[in-house]
């Protein structure tokens, strides 16, 4: 009886404990993380860092001063060196920390390595970056932070510059469109893409830009964004009329910028301009983002004269993405697939798409049109999204480098709400009023229902 009680009084405790530290790690991963994962991975980095890097075959033999020292003075053998390793640095989502690489070692050496420090120091995942020659970051991440993703505070973006999604290292992606000034996202239905878009145009509403929309499906995705876009098409006919608005807005622009260039001799070098942002503030014009959603709609054609409507859109279109940066146009394209096989004009316009976000495609050719061409690694990632997942993502760029991506869920009607409390930021452009959308008009409240008589009894 004695014995029964002593381990009810022990094991108790230790049971509810441990099971309170499953519940938690399962339920509240980030809550888990800095509780108990954090100090047992950092008790576990610091106990065991020489030998993990030594049986990670990042070490170097020692210098010989090194040798003569550690023999005269302490008598003992003599080990190899690992990369000298600097203050750890907790943050919410896991830990940091930089490691100065021995004379020999190369970035891509500790980058291959990341998998078995992952499982050395129990954490979800080791994430690799160079600060400068000779110096790498290790990003430690205790949890998956892509199951439920919430957005690091204090990162606002900038001007043209969007806090859209959660990359699998805990930092934000940014949708810069000063570095990349055009994107292609692509996505099959219910991926996700959508969340996306509302993300980029209610981060863009509170900004003083000029937002532009093509939507073929009768206006059902941008629509509900109306009171803050500049103009908008919701079907090819009207896409074919706003495309050489567009044009002509930019054909304007570029004779500002050519008025401003070095005409007269005496003109400082600073003066002279290639794009819009050279301009002085008060002669600089608004920027303009255009957005396509399921652009597969301009390309596809039932007559002879829509084909000849739809290669004169293609030919705007790929003349604002290959001019339009200069002149502060941005393109922000969307669709489900978008191969040779939509027509002529259609990998042109691609090649100059150079953002790409894969949502879950239906086909491992779709996930080839958006990565194939710039990250071929990236295209089994992308191949591999569940649908349980929506909103997950593999983002890629011109220089090779990919990440997965995922963006939180942001409600229509909360969308909407950020375009009708920045209505007043929609700039002054004419060019544009023809296609201004129609204000929607609120619905009369109900007036009151008078109240029924009561009879009065005596």
């Amino acid at each position: 009886m004695v014995d029964a009680m002593t381990l009810m009084e022990v094991g108790g405790p230790v049971a509810a404990t441990v099971g309170g530290a499953a519940y938690l790690r399962a339920s509240h991963p980030a809550a888990y993380w800095s509780t108990i994962g954090l100090p047992v991975s950092t008790v576990r980095l610091l106990g065991s860092y020489g030998s993990v890097m030594d049986s990670c075959g990042l070490t170097v033999p020692p210098s010989r001063l090194r040798v003569w020292a550690t023999r005269a003075l302490t008598h003992r053998e003599v080990r190899p060196v690992p990369p000298r390793r600097g203050m750890i640095r907790p943050t919410s989502t896991g830990l940091r920390l930089r490691l100065r690489l021995a004379p020999g070692q190369e970035p891509a050496d500790v980058a291959a390595s990341a998998e078995r420090l992952r499982h050395a120091w129990g954490v979800h995942a080791v994430h690799v970056s160079v600060v400068k020659p000779g110096v790498v970051e290790l990003r430690l991440v205790g949890y998956d932070v892509l199951r439920k993703v919430r957005m690091p505070r204090g990162d606002g973006g900038g001007f043209l510059r969007v806090p859209v999604a959660l990359r699998e290292d805990a930092t934000p992606f940014v949708r810069d469109y000063r570095t990349v000034p055009h994107q292609l996202t692509l996505g099959a239905t219910l991926s996700g893409k959508s969340m996306f878009l509302r993300h980029l145009i209610a981060g863009l509403a509170r900004q003083p830009v000029a937002l532009v929309g093509i939507d073929c499906k009768r206006g059902v995705e941008l629509a509900p964004f109306a009171p803050r876009l500049s103009a908008l098409a919701t079907d090819p006919t009207q896409a074919a009329a706003l495309l050489p608005a567009l044009i002509g807005l930019m054909e304007e622009r570029y004779d500002l910028i050519k008025a401003r260039q070095g005409i007269a001799l005496d003109t400082p070098n600073e003066e002279i301009t290639s794009d819009i942002w050279g301009l002085p503030d008060d002669e600089r014009p608004v920027p303009v983002v255009l957005f396509v959603d399921e652009v597969a709609e301009l390309f596809l054609v039932a007559t002879r004269k829509d084909e000849e409507r739809r290669d004169e859109m293609v030919t705007q279109l790929i003349r604002l993405a290959q001019l339009g940066r200069a002149a502060g146009i941005y393109l922000e394209v969307c669709g489900q697939r978008f191969g040779a096989e939509l027509g002529k004009g259609a990998t042109m316009l691609r090649a100059q798409l150079s953002g790409r976000v894969c949502h879950r495609v239906n086909d491992e050719a779709s996930a080839k049109m958006a990565l194939g061409d710039i990250a071929p690694e990236a295209v089994g990632a992308a191949c591999a999204i569940a649908p349980e997942l929506p909103g997950l993502a593999v983002a890629g760029d011109t220089s090779g480098g990919w990440s997965r991506i995922r963006t939180p869920y942001l409600s229509l009607g909360d969308a909407a709400a950020v375009c009708r409390e920045y209505v007043h930021l929609v700039p002054d452009l004419p060019a544009l009023d023809p296609f201004r959308p129609a204000m929607p008009a609120r619905a009369a409240s109900a007036p009151e229902a008078s109240p029924k008589s009561v009879p009065v009894l005596d």
